[in-house]
């Protein structure tokens, strides 16, 4: 694959085509030349040739920015703000803060409960362990190759709208942005403020108690709820006012969150030197393994909950410096970093806690501090998983919000959500869209039946974007793509995939039902917004910019040409 071609991001293709136009044309204003670019189907071939663009010199088709309308867009908001495309400050450590950060949350101190209550024994949860860890791995690749390729911010959303057309991107921004990225940011809220809630309230029998996801049910519902949205309102502030102040917050919590996990491991290869072990590994690694195809089933699901977060980086990839170097690079650092974390400290667990410990505390690490250092060992790893939670939130909240930025400058939002404010250089209007959407999720507290819906409804958005791997091998083989996958790496992701989904639907059929209905039902609100019908009532008229012909015959929507 060339890489003599110079690297150049959808913005910087806007501004030459607009620059030639405008040279060209002479008298056609600026307005009046953007205007040719609001069609679906135009062909960035058919546009005024940069030096760089077409075909690389190894013959191969450079990413075609001319099949989308939001990347054509002006350099600069209409107030001179600077897009997030065009800043490029993520850098290598910045993408593992996001990728490690978001994965490392609060699921490998709670879900080895659940994988190894499935498991049975400490070597089939291991290797439960080693497998989500891969399968994640063969998703994030498959990520990789879609974000060096098409190198846009909104991950999913971009890629499904460039390989299936611009409903399955609407159905994913619908979707995600109004329950999936503010249900699971609130759920992690919540854990980060009972963990709290340990430190104020540790006698199980002080109050009213709230319940949630399993975690321990130590703290009044108030109290949760109030510093879950306290919580949620200093990660929007962090990054409302610098996306360098975002990014530093989360390489801090980056190293702290790693340490924590190597303090663990470090303290059982210590317990299991001295001989002070709980004893799991004395009648074999394999003793008491599950025989039920089923229990391991759900053991995996348990620790595929844990390495979420793999798709991050994905949401900004068009804001770091070299996507198509750095990307891939995070991705492989992160994902095998993790997994030998988790694997790690899961060992630790089981050197120092009794099986009966192992298999119904939904606390593992507070149970594991407890157990080595008493009283004051809880409350330093109840510290250490706020912490830790608190670092996840973070990384969620940077990266939610683009998602809503994006959904903005493509129209499925209105566009005062795909603006930059000009002073702070921050997507101030969808961080405060995000902010409001997962307080009220918060206030809701109802996260059970949540968990379902983000099972089921995320990896049908995971599946097809993954599967678009492999059709954009077939429909586009001559795409340049800086990174590309084994194709036997998709194949396997989407198997199992299939596999969560189908499980997810045969274990809550009516809240698997309710998914579908919710999905489905952002067809309807999508071709009304595609059909222009929103700006004739007045109190969209000036968000919504009406459609114009060729993307009502398309059934594109646009964002407006800034």
């Amino acid at each position: 694959m060339s890489r003599n071609r110079p690297s150049h991001d959808s913005f910087e293709l806007a501004s030459l085509v607009s620059t030639e136009q405008e040279e060209d044309a002479g008298s056609v204003s600026s307005r009046s030349v953007r205007s040719e670019l609001h069609s679906q189907h135009l062909s960035f071939d058919s546009l005024p040739r940069p030096s760089f663009g077409g075909l690389s010199a190894a013959g191969s088709m450079v990413f075609d920015y001319g099949a989308h309308l939001f990347p054509l867009q002006a350099s600069a908001d209409r107030d001179g703000a600077v897009p997030l495309e065009k800043q490029k400050r993520l850098g290598v450590v910045n993408g593992l803060g996001l990728v490690i950060g978001l994965q490392i949350g609060s699921g490998i101190f709670s879900s080895p409960s659940e994988v190894n209550a499935h498991a049975g024994s400490p070597g089939t949860a291991l290797l439960v362990w080693l497998v989500a860890g891969l399968l994640a791995w063969t998703g994030a690749a498959s990520y990789a190759e879609l974000g060096t390729a098409i190198p846009l911010n909104g991950g999913a959303q971009a890629y499904l709208h460039h390989i299936f057309g611009p409903l399955p991107a609407f159905l994913f921004a619908w979707t995600a942005v109004t329950i999936l990225k503010p249900g699971s940011t609130a759920i992690i809220a919540i854990v980060f403020a009972e963990y709290l809630g340990r430190l104020v309230f540790h006698d199980e029998n002080d109050g009213d108690t709230t319940e949630n996801e399993g975690e321990g049910h130590f703290s009044p519902a108030w109290f949760n709820k109030s510093v879950a949205a306290g919580a949620i309102v200093v990660v929007t502030l962090i990054n409302v006012l610098s996306t360098k102040l975002g990014t530093r917050t989360g390489d801090i919590f980056l190293f702290l969150k790693i340490a924590s996990l190597l303090a663990i491991t470090f303290i059982g290869i210590v317990v299991a030197i001295t001989g002070n072990g709980a004893g799991n590994f004395s009648q074999g690694w394999f003793y008491g393994a599950s025989s039920s195809l089923g229990d391991y089933a759900l053991a995996l699901y348990a620790g595929l909950w844990a390495f979420d977060g793999w798709d991050n980086l994905n949401y900004v990839a068009a804001e770091m410096k070299d996507a198509s170097r750095d990307l891939p690079k995070v991705i492989h650092f992160a994902m095998p970093t993790v997994i030998v974390c988790y694997i790690a400290a899961n060992y630790a667990y089981y050197v120092v806690l009794p099986k009966s410990d192992l298999t119904s505390s939904s606390t593992v690490a507070l149970a594991f501090g407890d157990h080595v250092f008493g009283r004051l060992g809880a409350i330093i790893f109840t510290i250490a998983v706020a912490l830790s939670c608190f670092g996840a939130l973070n990384a969620i909240s940077f990266t939610s919000a683009r998602l809503v930025y994006v959904s903005g400058k493509d129209g499925f939002l209105p566009t005062m959500f795909g603006r930059i404010n000009k002073k702070t250089e921050t997507p101030i209007n969808a961080l405060l869209l995000q902010a409001g959407l997962t307080i009220g999720f918060v206030l809701v507290g109802e996260f059970g039946s949540l968990i379902t819906f983000y099972g089921i409804a995320g990896y049908i958005f995971y599946f097809l974007t993954v599967l678009g791997v492999i059709v954009l091998r077939i429909r586009q083989p001559e795409l340049e793509r800086p990174y590309k996958t084994f194709i036997t790496t998709p194949i396997m992701f989407c198997c199992v995939a299939l596999f969560l989904i189908s499980r997810g639907i045969f274990s809550a059929p009516l809240q698997a039902l309710f998914t579908a209905l919710f999905v489905i039902a952002g067809i309807p609100i999508y071709y009304w917004r595609a059909g222009g019908g929103m700006h004739e009532m007045p109190i969209f008229g000036r968000l919504f910019r009406p459609r114009t012909n060729t993307e009502r015959t398309t059934g594109y929507i646009g964002g407006e040409l800034q």
